[in-house]
């Protein structure tokens, strides 16, 4: 079954780009919905689809973009941004948000389908800049973590699904969720939240949990 997307960009050229790109991907992917504003999200049938791919630079131009970042997150949406801003601060805002991944547009098709595809099966994927951003990022209040919850958190970035990670270490998948939400807690308590799997991911990065060539 293919991918749906809705697109959300202010360029006709960058919307057809997206959807040729989409059109030749090896994983079936097919943009259902496009539109100048985020409001296309919303409403049929932009608002089923599977993952939105949304750059910052639409809507009300007035209105930080977090709010609507913020607004798709919370409503369960799987979030891929896709901008030409390329500033560190911005990437690492988004991920605190929730989204999926972060992405500049000077990265190209490769990365925005591989990310689709990705947050599609709620799988992290770290294209160049959002690796560059993390590593960068020296904030402070790292959570300490017990041996087997490091364990379990590498298992399930290595998975698609805790089911998958419970066969793994032979645990039922209720306990993957205990030991996942006590990660959580421990960074909320932080005060460095991850709601998401690719929000807690850039946390077990930037802290040295996990390396790339463990994914």
């Amino acid at each position: 079954m293919a991918i749906t997307v809705t697109v959300v960009d202010d360029h006709p050229a960058i919307l057809s780009g997206v959807r040729a790109w989409y059109a030749e991907a090896d994983q079936p992917v097919r943009v259902v919905a496009a539109g100048t504003s985020v409001d296309v999200a919303w409403t049929p049938p932009g608002d089923r689809a599977d993952v939105v791919v949304l750059d910052l630079n639409v809507g009300d131009r007035e209105a930080p973009y977090q709010r609507e970042v913020r607004r798709l997150v919370d409503a369960g949406r799987k979030v891929v941004v896709y901008t030409m801003q390329d500033s560190e601060e911005v990437a690492l805002t988004c991920l605190d948000l929730g989204v999926s991944a972060f992405l500049t547009k000077t990265e190209g098709d490769e990365h925005l389908v591989a990310a689709t595809i990705a947050a599609a099966s709620s799988r992290p994927y770290l294209p160049p800049t959002l690796a560059g951003a993390i590593a960068a990022d020296h904030r402070p209040a790292r959570p300490r973590l017990s041996d087997r919850e490091r364990e379990v958190l590498t298992q399930w970035f290595q998975c698609e699904s805790k089911q998958l990670v419970a066969e793994r270490m032979r645990i039922t998948p209720r306990t993957v969720d205990t030991y996942l939400d006590r990660v959580r807690v421990k960074y909320a308590n932080a005060g460095r939240r991850a709601p998401t799997k690719a929000a807690l991911l850039a946390r077990a990065i930037q802290d040295g949990l996990v390396g790339l060539d463990e994914l």
